[in-house]
This record gives structure tokens, C-alpha cells and sequence, in this order.
């Protein structure tokens, strides 16, 4: 994730941006390319009702702000995922509330199938109900960060350039976040990126 992004003619995110000065429907490229990645991520910290408009805010705030973007970035996705955390940020409390909700969701509405799809199910839901539970019993910044590489599907060094903190930081985060979710799901890890494997 960390190679910068390419259009069909070679362009990357910070060439597309570097011209807006001169040709600010070009933004367009970089719409097209994020939205669906920042309102997935945004879905799942929020949900459906707000993840249309925090994402378009997202896209909104980034082109008023398109002076800012650090050009010697090719990609401008870690950028991008740092505006929707902070305004899922401005969204806690219904972060929380969602969690919460989740966690409680461990009944199953009735089901017709075989006993296997029955038994699938509530494993499944029996773990969203305790990783719920343990995403709501992280501080925020250390499930700021374990939800960027989680579901966002950042780099830890993509996580470091979003939130404007030091590498270190974001491993020790990750770190802490993910000890209290093995904790939580006895010793499995859902949030384990292809990062953590090589």
C-alpha cells in the first residue's frame, strides 16, 4: 500500500494534486480512487447512517486543504485516512455506542439451514460481541491506530504520516491494542494484517 497510485497515464496522487492550482477538477482522480476505501473504513467505525457523510466530508475537507498535502508523498491514501480518523474522532461517543450494541448483539435471529451455517453464525457473532467489547475497552488512540492497519489497511509507517506521530508510537500502540484483543478473544488475533505475517 505504500507505492504511490498510478492513473492510466502515469500520474500519481502527488503529481494529480501538485496541479491543482491550475486544474482543481483533477481532485475528481483522487475522489474516485479513495472513496471507497475511507467510507469502508468509516462505515465500520460508525456505521451506515454516518458513513456517507463523514466520508464526503472527508473528500470536502481534503480538497480545501489540498495545499497542504506533502507532495513528497506519491500516495495521498495515508493522508486521506488521517482526515476521516479525525472526524470519526468528532464521532465517539456513536463509535461507542456501536460497540456497545455489537456487543450485545449476540443473539441470533432464527436461522434456516443446516446445523453447520446455525453454528458458523454464532461462533461469529459470539466474537463480534467480545471484539466489540475489547475495541471499546481501548483508548482511542490505540484503536485509532489498530483500526487504521485492521480495516483501513495502512502500513504502520502510512499510520505514522496519517496521525503525525512518530513510527514507534504506532508500534507501541498496535502493540497495547492488540494484547487487550487476544485477551479478549483468547489468544486469536482478527486485526493480524499481511504486514504481521512476512
Amino acid at each position: 500500500m505504500g507505492v504511490g497510485v498510478h492513473t492510466d497515464l502515469g500520474q500519481t496522487d502527488s503529481e494529480i494534486i501538485g496541479r491543482m492550482h491550475t486544474d482543481p477538477e483533477s481532485f475528481g482522480t483522487i475522489f474516485d480512487r479513495y472513496y471507497p476505501a475511507i467510507h469502508g473504513y468509516v462505515n465500520r467505525r460508525l456505521g451506515q447512517d454516518l458513513a456517507d457523510d463523514v466520508a464526503a466530508e472527508t473528500f470536502l475537507v481534503a480538497f480545501d486543504r489540498w495545499r497542504r498535502f506533502d507532495t513528497a508523498y506519491e500516495s495521498a491514501r495515508p493522508w486521506l485516512f488521517g482526515i476521516a480518523s479525525n472526524l470519526v474522532a468528532g464521532h465517539q461517543r456513536t463509535e461507542a455506542r456501536r460497540y456497545r450494541a455489537l456487543a450485545r448483539a449476540d443473539q441470533v435471529d432464527a436461522v434456516d439451514g443446516p446445523a453447520e451455517r446455525v453454528a458458523v453464525r454464532l461462533d461469529a457473532q459470539a466474537v463480534r460481541g467480545r471484539l466489540a467489547t475489547a475495541l471499546e475497552q481501548i483508548t482511542p488512540p490505540d484503536r485509532e491506530v489498530l483500526l487504521l492497519i485492521a480495516w483501513g489497511d495502512l502500513t504502520s509507517e502510512e499510520v505514522a504520516h496519517a496521525l503525525e506521530i512518530p513510527a514507534g508510537t504506532v508500534r507501541s500502540r498496535l502493540h497495547r491494542a492488540r494484547t487487550k484483543v487476544r485477551a479478549a478473544l483468547g489468544g486469536v488475533d482478527p486485526t493480524a494484517t499481511k504486514e504481521d505475517l512476512r
